[in-house]
Parts: C-alpha cells; sequence; structure tokens
C-alpha cells in the first residue's frame, strides 16, 4: 500500500479535518473512469503491455527496451510505490544501453476527458528522454503519424542542454497526417521556474471537442495557464490535414525512457552523461499513478474501453465531530463527540504510528516524550478527524 505520511502531516499541521486528503482532478464534472496507482507487486497486464525492442523508435535512440527494465518498486525518499523505469549503459543486442517503455494498447484507450500522471523524471543531464503521451488506437493499422501522437510531457531535448535548463525545460507537441508528405506537427516548449527533475510532479492533459490542452501542477495551482494549446475544433472547409481530422479518436497511454538519439542530438553513448560512475550507469523514472477522468455528457463526445474500475479508496468526508482535550496534555486525553471512535491512532511527526486505541475516548499517552503528535480519530463509518496535540510534562 502507498505511504501518505508526509500527507498526514501536513494536513494535520494545516488543520485540515480529513487525514485522508490526496491528489485528485475530479473537478469541473470530472469523474474517475480508469487508474493505475502501481501499489502491487508487479505490473498489471490487465492495464499494460511491456515492450521489448531496439529499432531506435524512429528517431536513432541508443537503447534497447526490455522487460528487465520495468519494475515496481519505492521511491526511496518519498516512500511511494511506483512504475520504475530503469536506463543503464550496458550492451544488449548490439545497443549500447537498456531501458523500459509501456503501453495501454489494446487495454485501455479512450476519446476526450482529463488524463494526468504524476511523475518524478531522472536527472536526465545530457541525453536522457523521458516522456508521458499517447498514440491514436488505429496506431496498428494506419502507422504513424496519421494515427496521431499527442505528447503530454517530453523532457531532455537538445535546446534545453544547450540553454543549461535540463532539469526545467519541457515540451508538449502532437504530431497527425500522413509522413509521406512532410507530416503537420505543433509543439510548444516551456521553462518551469523550478526544477522538475527533484520530486513528483502532476502533468495533465485535458482533451476536449475543442481544444488539446496541457497543464504543469494543476493540483497545487488549479489556476496555472495551460503550457500547450491546440485548436481541434471542426469547423467547415478545413484542409484535410488539419488536426481536428485526427484528434476525435480513442488513444493509448505510454511511458517510456529513450538514451540519446534525435531529441537530445546525442548518438554516441559516451556523450550520455546521465549515465555515469556516480550513479551506477543507471537512472531511474518514476510514476506514482496514472489517471483518467471524464464527465460522462452526451455532449462531450467521450469514449472509453477498457477494464472496469478497481482499488478505490473511498472518499473521506470531512467532519468536524470530535474535539480533544486538554491540550497540551500529560498523561490522558479525552476525546468528545457524537459518538465514541471506533479508532484512534497517534502518530509522531515523522508519520510513525506509535500509539492505536480501540472503541475508546479516553487515551492514555503518559508514556509517550514530551512534543508534538498527531492524532486520527475515526468514526464508525470510518471517517477520519486528526489533530496535532503536545505531550507536555506538569
Amino acid at each position: 500500500m502507498k505511504k501518505h505520511y508526509f500527507n498526514i502531516i501536513l494536513i494535520a499541521m494545516l488543520g485540515y479535518t480529513s487525514i485522508y486528503a490526496q491528489e485528485t482532478g475530479e473537478t469541473n464534472g470530472y469523474r474517475l473512469v480508469w487508474q493505475d496507482l502501481f501499489d502491487n507487486n508487479a505490473l498489471n497486464t490487465t492495464n499494460w503491455n511491456i515492450e521489448e525492442r531496439g529499432d531506435g523508435g524512429g528517431n536513432n535512440e541508443l537503447q534497447y527496451y526490455r522487460s528487465e527494465n520495468v519494475s515496481i518498486g519505492i521511491e526511496p525518499e518519498s516512500g511511494k510505490s511506483c512504475l520504475i523505469l530503469t536506463a543503464r549503459k550496458e550492451s544488449f543486442s548490439g545497443k549500447p544501453a537498456t531501458s523500459g517503455r509501456i503501453n495501454t494498447l489494446n487495454n485501455m484507450s479512450f476519446k476526450h476527458g482529463k488524463l494526468e500522471a504524476s511523475i518524478w523524471f531522472p536527472h536526465t543531464a545530457n541525453g536522457l528522454w523521458p516522456a508521458f503521451w499517447m498514440m491514436g488506437s488505429d496506431y496498428p493499422t494506419v502507422g504513424w503519424p496519421k494515427c496521431s501522437e499527442t505528447d503530454i510531457c517530453e523532457m531532455g531535448s537538445s535546446a534545453g542542454i544547450n540553454a543549461g535548463t535540463q532539469d526545467r525545460y519541457f515540451n508538449g507537441a502532437c504530431h497527425w497526417g500522413d509522413v509521406s508528405t512532410n507530416h503537420p506537427n505543433y509543439a510548444m516548449d516551456f521553462t518551469s521556474q523550478y526544477s522538475l527533475q527533484d520530486d513528483f510532479h502532476l502533468y495533465t492533459l485535458i482533451w476536449d471537442n475543442n481544444y488539446i490542452r496541457m497543464y504543469l501542477d494543476l493540483d497545487k495551482n488549479p489556476n496555472v495557464a495551460p503550457y500547450y494549446e491546440m485548436d481541434i475544433s471542426s469547423l467547415a472547409g478545413q484542409a484535410a490535414n488539419h488536426p481536428s481530422n485526427y484528434f476525435h479518436k480513442q488513444s493509448f497511454v505510454l511511458f517510456n525512457l529513450a538514451v540519446g538519439g534525435n531529441f537530445p542530438q546525442i548518438w554516441d553513448i559516451n556523450q550520455i552523461t546521465a549515465l555515469n560512475a556516480g550513479n551506477n550507469y543507471e537512472a531511474k523514472m518514476y510514476v506514482d499513478f496514472v489517471k483518467l477522468y471524464q464527465k460522462g455528457l452526451p455532449e462531450e463526445n467521450e469514449e472509453y474501453t477498457g477494464p472496469p474500475l478497481t482499488d478505490i479508496k473511498p472518499v473521506q468526508k470531512e467532519i468536524t465531530q470530535y474535539s480533544i482535550s486538554p491540550n497540551p496534555c500529560h498523561s490522558k486525553i479525552w476525546i468528545s463527540g457524537t459518538d465514541v471512535p471506533s479508532n484512534i491512532t497517534i502518530f509522531s511527526y515523522t508519520g510513525q504510528a506509535l500509539k492505536v486505541f480501540e472503541k475508546t475516548n479516553i487515551c492514555d499517552i503518559s508514556d509517550l516524550q514530551d512534543g508534538n503528535y498527531l492524532m486520527q480519530i475515526k468514526n464508525n463509518e470510518n471517517v477520519a478527524e486528526s489533530f496535532c496535540f503536545i505531550k507536555k510534562a506538569i
């Protein structure tokens, strides 16, 4: 299970009532349709295909994609269970590097909605090329780029390398049309004010009848402007290669971590500075979750093909049912409320569960050292409320 200790601490200090508050895209009428939280022991093959290929992706990339480079594990700083794509400097099947790439082709696809992923990108330095993107589900029959491609976030381009902003420079892009006629494409680059390679950040696609828009950290900045926007509205008299003819069909999702190639403009493995002796010649891309939301309204022209929604944790209501006293306290805390709590857990400020009480409204904390603590109280409906308190000697 994923750890939420940091959220527990933050919520309690800010005075929110629900200890289970988490990131959510369920705003403006959107409702969760599909997700992968990457919190099982192995990748969920109901959702994902692991690619095995070394053809360079049409971009002269240096890696061979292998299943051994795709795993589920813990990101060590946050403790979150994640999808991990690992790039390694190693020779395999004629390639000087290996890495990981997965997709949802024939497993999950959709048309129109909100798609978001929380990603901790590796330090790309010179040469790594991580991406979160989509392709049209008709790719096997019509090929690329006629299938359409939507790049929600790519990092590692030569422009960022040349500017010395590899950790902040990224882009969104779309490709479509016929490759034989110099296919159309439209990209927008963006330089963030902060590094995107030192923590998890949320990348969001909002795709509807009229626009494709992409956002950075929409959960933290709900009014942020899109870093990418393209008009795909259908108007009379449009040319055959207008994007509206390509971006209103189901697409599938991909994550990958490429090494070198045309995007970073590096084709020599010895110039891939991100894979060096200091990091054992490897780098990791972590994905905490990916989620799809739709509105379910006829006018949105939404489609979804995929597994039914599972592994949903109940939404916890915000309540003000209980109060605690005294605070600061010496030996016992009394909980007042409309019923006797079903469960009370006391946490340290580092998130460690220290004491648990069942079916009581009195907590003996006399054995705790003096200091600051967090208390989570659950009622009989499993709705949680949290409090800060101070243990203090008389």
